[in-house]
């Protein structure tokens, strides 16, 4: 028997035979994050090429890591998806929360021409910036082109399709406590203009 028949087939042809470039890239992927998943936290972020002090948890994944440029002491949740295709920064100290995903490109055009898996011309590649010292809760989803600045705090269930300014608080909760309150001062400053005494004439 040849070592070639010997070999697992996929669709007829053999595993590691496959000319295709992409899908042997895929391959390696799958076969890196496989054992991966025998790894603690350090262990994989080792694994993966993650700079020091990160900490990757399961199930996590990074797409195209080669765009990636990650700082130091960065934590990456379970199944957090890092999308570095368009390219991605992501600051020291940062917290990337469980399910979380963070996209540099999208294909919604290509879906709405009807080029799904057809052509990838119409693919639009943007670079999503995330500061340092940020907290992401998840599941929360950051759009690509986004930039985050530095010490913003992103609550879970989130969807962020614009820039966030250093420090700021983001989330959909937060921000209907925001209108809420503001209501409430002008409701206060009108009551108090209705029962100001009146200015003779």
């Amino acid at each position: 028997m040849s070592d070639e028949s010997r070999l697992p087939l996929i669709g007829g042809l053999p595993f590691f035979e496959d000319e295709d470039e992409h899908l042997r890239g895929i391959r390696r992927q799958i076969l890196t994050y496989r054992a991966a998943d025998l790894m603690n936290d350090r262990e994989r972020a080792a694994w993966l090429g993650l700079p020091k002090g990160c900490r990757i948890r399961e199930n996590a994944k990074i797409i195209a890591p080669e765009k990636l440029t990650l700082g130091e002491c960065v934590w990456i949740g379970e199944g957090a998806i890092l999308d570095a295709q368009g390219g991605l920064t992501i600051g020291d100290f940062t917290q990337i929360g469980l399910s979380v995903m963070v996209w540099s490109h999208s294909s919604h055009r290509q879906a709405r021409r009807g080029e799904t898996a057809q052509t990838s011309s119409s693919i639009v590649y943007q670079p999503t910036t995330i500061g340092s010292r940020c907290f992401i809760g998840g599941p929360s989803v950051i759009a690509p082109g986004v930039t985050v600045g530095d010490g913003v705090i992103i609550s879970p269930m989130s969807f962020v399709d614009y820039d966030v300014p250093d420090g700021a608080v983001v989330g959909g909760n937060r921000s209907v406590r925001d209108l809420e309150k503001r209501l409430a001062e002008l409701e206060e400053q009108v009551r108090q203009l209705m029962t100001a005494p009146k200015a003779e004439p």
